[in-house]
């Protein structure tokens, strides 16, 4: 499905400098300072990198979803929250306007989110909805011309700097469960609107998560996607395949780095008078890193061709998450006992990526919600056959 493989293989190495020469060099200035420089948030732009899987015809670069992993794979090399900044832009932010949003929506939304002019944030988990989010208690009702939004949402991605959000609310409160939820289109200067304070995290310094406070903030009626009421899980739930691919590419793309440094370090460091990679329990983590790093960036090149290729790849999704979230884990802890005490030491920074990757198990569904996607999955597809 590659459209053309010489510019993809150039825009590939294209990232990989830009990875190479200057993200890495500023990591640990975003972990001291909790901050993405502007110039890098900058050179970003201007790439077109936040226009990943925008089309076109709206200034984006229209990646497949095998190219947009593999350019994932490349960036993600470096710590993932130069990723972050972007993400939820180039997916739901972008791509519930551009699958179910209305083709003024899509005209006055994506070109400026495909340039990096406004950043998107999707507002869906709340302090009590989160892997459940058809228990979502905030509202969206009608006056008018108008829908009146009341309610809080928890540890969303961007916030602070966001342009506009992607809003799940429930605009029907006699219906329970999903179907009384719809999505919107909320610009994020809009009265009423607030935030919290920015959440401290175990890792990812540098992507800015916080409260947002939604107190009887105005919206106006051609804002709601699709122009339709009760969507709004159904858009949800249409991204969502997409992005757990993603993150499954992101985690490849981290332990790729991760294991790097790790073998760089065997070769280096010597005890009993020789490279600690002689040492045969060291070559079993090495390897065993190796082969679930492979199993998992095969299973996420196959799915992505799958969807490319028009198939439902619910469950060939929540397989890539789970294993790639969960093999990152494993890799980078491995890493940590590769290199010992200076893995415990902020200056070779593999405790960083430890702390980073644990996030990577929670968001987009949680493992344990992947489990049950593709079990279900499977029990329905058996009694349809």
């Amino acid at each position: 499905m590659i459209r053309d493989n010489e510019i993809l293989e150039a825009f590939l190495d294209s990232v990989r400098r830009f990875v190479r020469d200057r993200l890495v060099p500023a990591e640990a200035v975003v972990a001291e300072t909790d901050e993405i420089p502007p110039d890098i948030a900058q050179d970003m732009r201007d790439m077109g990198l936040f226009g990943m899987t925008i089309p076109q015809r709206f200034g984006g670069l229209e990646l497949t979803m095998e190219e947009e992993v593999r350019v994932v794979m490349e960036l993600c090399q470096t710590s993932p929250a130069f990723r972050s900044l972007l993400g939820t832009t180039v997916g739901i932010g972008s791509q519930g306007i551009l699958m179910d949003g209305t083709p003024e929506q899509q005209a006055a939304w994506l070109p400026r989110l495909a340039t990096g002019e406004i950043l998107a944030s999707f507002a869906l988990t709340e302090p009590e909805a989160g892997s459940d989010a058809g228990s979502l208690r905030t509202t969206a009702l009608r006056d008018g011309d108008e829908y009146v939004v009341n309610g809080t949402k928890r540890f969303i991605t961007n916030a602070p700097q966001a342009g506009m959000f992607t809003l799940m609310a429930r605009t029907d409160t006699s219906i329970k469960g999903s179907a009384g939820v719809s999505a919107f289109i909320v610009d994020a200067k809009s009265p009423g609107i607030s935030f919290g304070k920015r959440d401290v995290k175990m890792g990812q310094k540098g992507a800015h998560t916080c409260d947002v406070i939604f107190e009887n903030v105005r919206v106006p009626v051609g804002n709601l996607i699709g122009l339709k009421e009760g969507q709004g899980f159904k858009t949800a739930m249409k991204v969502l395949d997409k992005g757990r691919l993603h993150i499954a590419a992101v985690s490849v793309g981290v332990a790729k780095r991760v294991l790097r440094d790790a073998l760089q370090y065997a070769m280096e460091r010597k005890q009993f008078g020789q490279a600690i990679c002689e040492f045969q329990l060291i070559q079993a983590m090495l390897a065993d890193s190796q082969a679930e790093l492979y199993a998992a960036e095969c299973m996420v090149l196959d799915a992505a061709r799958r969807r490319d290729d028009g198939l439902n790849v619910s469950t060939e999704a929540s397989c890539c998450k789970m294993f790639a979230t969960e093999m990152v884990g494993r890799v980078t802890d491995r890493a940590v006992q590769i290199l010992g005490g200076s893995g415990y030491m902020t200056e070779f920074g593999i405790e960083r990526f430890y702390r980073d990757v644990r996030l990577f198990r929670l968001y987009e569904g949680t493992t344990q919600i992947q489990q049950v996607i593709i079990a279900r999955n499977m029990v329905r597809d058996a009694q349809n056959n």
